[in-house]
């Protein structure tokens, strides 16, 4: 990212933990801006990160080459008016966070200007996010890889040429933190049902997430092999698998994802 300056606009724990991971990678705190209403917020990110920090939301738009966009959708609209002329002035790259908010409404509110919008995941705020990433027209090469790379701080990233693609993405990994911790939630209390104490449940459930996710990620053997692996013929792991069989799990995963994209698209409009 040569020495390009990155701002935020919000300091919450999607913009704190993409500053984190950026300054882990190698980015010096000097180059990173960070404004917020709240002096709480700035103080805890200026002792973290040791970042620049400031209430003026025009300040930061006035220093740096990206500007990222970290505040909450329902504020945005109002947040981009307030920088409409400095960014038609000096046409920094403006990466948005904010789920549901589609680049015709970012162009509407802030004029023309290079866009990038994204679409993280809760698990970037311990580096480990899955996000999906549009570029508008006009965005530029070079400019792309800038937007990668602070993306990349928090997780793996990746690019899709149309932005409607980003509704699936919504309903797969940005939503799919949810359906994990719905069946980690479910598990402990079918172990507590069996006769194991609550603290023994949770621990056990949750070291058992934790290393499948890392067997499958670290295996050649996709989960379908993975599964198999571990699913003796007559065995103790079958009986269940055929209990989620029988009750149509499969088909109630794709529902539900169905379900998560069609909100998302009606969000979006």
């Amino acid at each position: 990212m040569a020495q390009q300056l990155i701002g935020f606009i919000g300091a919450g724990n999607m913009a704190n933990s993409l500053a984190g991971g950026m300054i882990a990678k190698g980015i010096r705190p000097a180059r990173i801006w960070m404004s917020d209403p709240s002096k709480d917020r700035l103080d805890e990110v200026s002792q973290l990160h040791r970042v620049h920090v400031t209430h003026d939301n025009l300040d930061v738009a006035r220093r740096v080459d990206v500007l990222v966009l970290a505040v909450k959708p329902q504020v945005m609209g109002d947040a981009c008016a307030d920088l409409r002329e400095i960014i038609a002035e000096r046409q920094p790259m403006v990466i948005s966070i904010a789920a549901g908010v589609t680049v015709a409404n970012l162009r509407e509110w802030l004029g023309d200007a290079p866009i990038v919008r994204c679409m993280p995941n809760t698990p970037a705020l311990v580096q480990a996010g899955a996000t999906g990433l549009f570029a508008a027209e006009g965005v530029s090469e070079e400019q792309k890889a800038m937007a990668g790379q602070i993306l990349s701080a928090v997780g793996l990233t990746f690019w899709f040429e149309e932005e409607k693609e980003l509704d699936a993405v919504t309903a797969v990994s940005g939503s799919g933190p949810a359906y994990f911790f719905l069946l980690m939630e479910s598990l402990i209390d079918a172990a507590v049902a069996q006769g194991l104490d609550a603290a023994t449940a949770r621990q056990m459930v949750l070291q058992t997430a934790w290393g499948a996710a890392q067997l499958a990620i670290t295996s050649e053997a996709g989960p379908e092999i993975l599964r198999q692996r571990v699913t003796s013929p007559g065995g103790t792991t079958a009986a269940a698998l055929g209990v989620f069989e029988e009750a149509g799990f499969r088909e109630q995963v794709q529902a539900a994802v169905a379900a998560a994209r069609e909100r998302s698209e009606e969000l979006a409009e």
